[in-house]
């Protein structure tokens, strides 16, 4: 199937290439007001528009932090925000407006939000973003993913990705198999292969041009119920399901954490990048949950503890850096970071 190539198409490719950039990932703080408010509830802190932007900032002047991003995502108020010395935030985009049930389903879920989602990206676009990132949510059962809401959620993804393109951005295809539930790790590989098999298929059939995207997968891993497995197995059922369904024209790929620990989510992407096969795509990251927690703890809400805030945030950037190599030697690891950070059907 032919590609859109329309007067981004440069752009789009030379954006997408330098994302996946080996040794750099992505931030994702695209966390919506009332989740940054969960966040900042664990610790003491009131959810107001102040408090929202200090802890941004805090991570997004953190020194030396872009030796190890590629880029941030943002949540919507984020991008028009600015540092206490008055330097907008306007290196990315976040666009995605949560998520509604899928009717015919049981309870699983598509992504809303296409309405005016063309001026919305030319808007952002202006504003100084580069990318987007859209999420769609699935999750395992006796009968799920259902084919419904595959296709439903593929299509979605697909119609996303073009309109980003149209508008000068790079998409970030975000198709999440939740990790609730007592599944096996094999059943959980099948079903992402299913789903990027039919999200690819999509994308095709909208003549996305595959060279300016980035996918943003789950990691395939034993549903949270289950025993837990070594990361070299995550590594391997991961690698091969990658293998088997995104094409070679894809430049990079950044995972999702998932809810896992922040030294899980390293050791786990360390391992792929360890294994002696075939990855035609970069394997990085782009965590929230997995580069924050242990930074939000320490920074507590007070000024006085942003210096320590930011060296706990530097020490996760380099260690997902050095894991994207393939190179991570355990020295991130910690108390903070080996706390589990899954939350059952998590939601933005």
């Amino acid at each position: 199937m032919s590609a859109f190539v329309g007067k981004y198409a440069e752009e789009l490719i030379k954006n997408a290439k330098y994302i996946a950039t080996p040794g750099k990932g992505i931030l994702a703080a695209d966390e919506s007001t009332g989740t940054i408010g969960k966040r900042l509830a664990s610790i003491n802190v009131d959810n107001i528009e102040s408090n929202r932007q200090a802890l941004r900032e805090l991570l997004f002047t953190s020194p030396n932090a872009l030796s190890y991003l590629s880029g941030v995502i943002l949540f919507e108020e984020t991008l028009y925000q600015k540092t206490t010395d008055g330097k907008p935030f306007v290196e990315v985009l976040q666009e995605n407006n949560g998520t509604v049930e899928l009717a015919g389903t049981n309870g699983e879920t598509t992504t809303q939000g296409f309405d005016s989602l063309g001026a919305r990206c030319a808007q952002y676009y202006k504003a100084g973003a580069r990318f987007a990132k859209w999420r769609s949510v699935l999750k395992i059962g006796p009968t799920e993913p259902s084919e419904l809401s595959i296709q439903q959620n593929a299509q979605g993804l697909a119609r996303y990705a073009i309109i980003c393109q149209e508008n000068g951005l790079v998409p970030i295809v975000e198709p999440e198999i939740l990790t609730d539930g007592d599944h096996d790790i094999k059943k959980c590989a099948a079903a992402t292969e299913i789903v990027l098999a039919a999200v690819y298929k999509a994308l095709n059939e909208q003549h996305v041009l595959l060279e300016g995207t980035l996918l943003k997968p789950n990691m395939v891993t034993p549903g949270s119920d289950s025993p837990k497995v070594t990361p070299e197995v995550i590594a391997e059922y991961t690698v091969t399901a990658l293998r088997r369904t995104v094409p070679a024209a894809v430049p990079g790929i950044v995972f999702l954490s998932g809810g896992q620990s922040e030294e899980q989510a390293t050791l786990n992407l360390d391992a792929m990048n360890k294994l002696d096969v075939l990855k035609p795509w970069t394997l990085s990251f782009s965590f929230g949950r997995a580069l924050q927690s242990s930074t939000l703890k320490t920074w507590a809400g007070k000024k006085e503890n942003v210096g320590k805030a930011q060296v706990t945030f530097l020490a996760r950037c380099k260690a997902n850096s050095d894991a994207t190599l393939g190179k991570y030697s355990g020295e991130g690891a910690g108390v903070l970071a080996s706390e589990s950070l899954f939350v059952k059907g998590y939601k933005y």
